[in-house]
């Protein structure tokens, strides 16, 4: 953090105490000139605080009592980014009421409200031009993910109903660790404290979610991520396809697959992946357009040169 941003930052905290302070008094906490001081406050007023000066004896800075929100202090890039963000998120999911996505869809239009008066023209452009496709996805509450978060800072152990992929329905009581975003899809990794191992759970199938006011020790956790992945593909087959193209173009073709790329000295690309049915990367591959071989099980391979003789029947000139 810079000098100065870590300045600004005092000087706001000191006035967001509600009180009145002298020149001098700031000054002295700041440790800057009174100059530097009255550059300062300048700055927060263009960040849109309203920052009341009294000159002369008794005289004094405060910020204007009655402002619910004061602005956030962002720069330019940073708003844009925020601003992006949520339009990105709001394109997930199903817009249930409460939900992550519906919310981020009411907080884009309410953005610009609190961004500094400088950038609310160029952010009211942004929002204005800007247009996204849905990308389907699960809702997932928005409640939960802060009462999680909650508990997992807290160190409570929660308990929920929890929906399976077959649709069985179990309780669940979970000292939660750590909450995870993997392709469009909200997790929890967490101790099933009944099945004395660790789980994770996708965060739109629990409901009923409870905080305890039972309270946990940390134990050691996995990587989170690296342990979700592992889960996902643990009864899955492992398969790889040597493809003729560098790893760029590859890497935009699988973008919404679990899988890892490395770059072979012929300028071709290994792709390692696991699957539970040969058909799944059929139409990246297709879309690549490039040339392949594949490393997989017999029955995959099979799978392979059947679909092959039946795209070679379905172009033949005598079927």
């Amino acid at each position: 953090m810079s000098d100065v941003t870590r300045r600004m930052l005092s000087l706001l905290a000191s006035l967001q105490t509600g009180r009145s302070f002298s020149g001098g008094e700031l000054a002295t906490r700041l440790g800057v000139s009174p100059r530097t001081l009255r550059r300062d406050v300048d700055r927060l007023r263009e960040y849109g605080y309203p920052v009341e000066t009294r000159p002369g004896p008794g005289g004094h800075y405060r910020l204007t009592a009655g402002a619910v929100m004061p602005p956030l202090m962002l720069e330019d890039d940073e708003a844009i980014a925020v601003l992006l963000g949520l339009a990105a998120l709001a394109s997930t999911g199903s817009a249930a009421e409460g939900s992550v996505d519906e919310a981020a869809t009411r907080a884009f239009g309410k953005v610009e409200q609190y961004l500094p008066k400088r950038l609310r023209h160029r952010i009211s452009r942004v929002r204005s031009s800007l247009d996204t496709s849905d990308v389907p996805a699960p809702s997932t509450s928005a409640g939960d993910l802060g009462a999680l978060a909650d508990a997992i800072a807290a160190r409570q152990i929660v308990a929920f109903d929890y929906e399976r992929k077959d649709g069985a329905v179990s309780s669940r009581r979970v000292e939660p660790y750590r909450q995870i975003h993997h392709l469009q899809r909200w997790f929890l990794l967490g101790w099933d404290l009944d099945r004395g191992d660790w789980r994770t759970f996708r965060t739109d199938r629990l409901s009923g979610l409870r905080l305890s006011t039972t309270r946990f020790e940390p134990r050691p956790s996995p990587p989170a991520v690296d342990y979700l992945v592992e889960g996902i593909g643990r009864d899955r087959h492992p398969v790889t396809f040597i493809v003729d193209g560098p790893p760029g173009p590859v890497a935009e073709a699988f973008r919404h697959d679990t899988v890892e790329l490395s770059a072979l000295d012929d300028g071709r690309t290994r792709v390692s992946m696991r699957l539970d049915s040969w058909e799944w990367p059929l139409a990246t591959l297709a879309l690549l357009d490039a040339d392949f071989t594949v490393e997989a099980p017999e029955a995959f391979r099979e799978g392979f040169r059947r679909f092959a003789n039946r795209l070679q029947a379905a172009v033949a000139e005598n079927p």
